[in-house]
């Protein structure tokens, strides 16, 4: 007989887990994972191909999150240094970017267009939000943001796989009867 945990428990078995990477000196942003392993399920559900297709998708997200950040480093204050010179920058980067970010969407390893807003998103809270293993370095939030996102569809496939725990003794399976179609087939034949 196997044992049937409740996916209320198991998917907080594994959530429980991931809050200590949170701890000094990682800080990593586990949030991430959460977003992710709700994206897992959004697609379907956890397969080989669709964690392929989320971890690339956020970590592509999360690298045009990188080049909007360089960007308005570069193009800051090239409207002036006050807020509305500086918010016409951004505006014109983020404009750009994002439109980037969308027309890669038609290539189909990039397909999935939520997952690199996810990715975006968790870039920006973990560089702004000062988490990472290098709090306010730029790379740091990358790998911290794109790492914590890629375990998500891992953590969605450990909730499911604590679901059902293996049995003691492998069950005897009876030989399989015909469909009913083969055996209304004979019987009516």
């Amino acid at each position: 007989m196997r044992i049937r945990l409740p996916h209320e428990v198991s998917a907080s078995i594994v959530a429980f887990a991931t809050v200590f990477l949170a701890m000094s000196p990682l800080n990593l942003p586990t949030w991430a994972i959460f977003i992710t392993w709700a994206g897992t399920f959004l697609l379907g559900g956890p397969t080989k191909a669709n964690a392929v297709k989320l971890i690339s998708a956020t970590t592509a997200g999360a690298g045009f999150g990188v080049a909007a950040i360089l960007l308005n480093r570069a193009t800051g204050d090239m409207f002036g240094s006050g807020a509305f010179g500086q918010t016409i920058a951004l505006g014109l980067v983020i404009f750009v970017v994002n439109g980037t970010l969308l027309a890669t969407g038609r290539l189909q390893v990039l397909s999935l267009i939520p997952g690199m807003f996810f990715g975006f998103a968790s870039l920006f809270a973990t560089y702004f939000g000062g988490f990472g293993f290098a709090s306010g370095n730029l790379a740091a939030a990358f790998v911290s943001s794109a790492a914590m996102s890629a375990l998500g569809p891992l953590c969605a496939f450990l909730g499911l796989r604590l679901m059902f725990a293996p049995s003691e003794q492998p069950e005897e399976r009876e030989p399989q009867s015909a469909s009913p179609s083969a055996s209304q087939a004979t019987a009516g034949g």
